[in-house]
């Protein structure tokens, strides 16, 4: 696992575009240590893993490699993954986005998948099976928008 600290934009050095994701690629960001822990032990085998503890993390890997899939947790200190989230769609618009939330008002909800482009939400507790397969569900999902193109 992977986890690094950075500055923004989502601005690859050397191109106007991120590189194609290669394999099952899944950015996953959370501030709370062992459940990212959880998270990651429950995705590793089925896709290549990297962690990040802050959206500013998040953004640095972004800045050096692309992915199938992003999931950010909505509430963390120094950033929020919702706004992570619709920047990564404006930026990566074929990588997945999924929000991981303790909890949020139905209207909000709404409003911030719409925003985001949200393939899908997570409510906390998130049950580990699930998690599995909302994230190969999004990973299918962004190799059918690159077939697409």
């Amino acid at each position: 696992m992977e986890t690094l600290a950075c500055t923004f934009p989502l601005m690859f050095p050397d191109s106007t575009k991120a590189p194609s994701a290669t394999g099952n690629s899944v950015l996953v960001i959370d501030d709370e240590m062992p459940l990212l822990e959880v998270f990651a032990a429950a995705l590793a085998p089925d896709f290549d893993v990297v962690t990040a503890t802050s959206v500013r993390a998040g953004e640095e890997i972004l800045r050096k490699r692309a992915f199938k899939v992003v999931l950010a947790d909505h509430l963390m200190p120094g950033g929020n993954g919702m706004n992570f989230l619709v920047r990564c769609r404006e930026e990566f618009p074929h990588m997945q986005r999924i929000l991981v939330t303790g909890y949020m008002k139905p209207e909000l909800l709404m409003r911030s998948v719409n925003e985001a482009a949200l393939f899908r939400y997570l409510l906390k507790p998130v049950s580990l099976p699930e998690l599995v397969k909302v994230v190969q569900e999004a990973a299918r999902a962004h190799d059918a928008s690159l077939a697409g193109k």
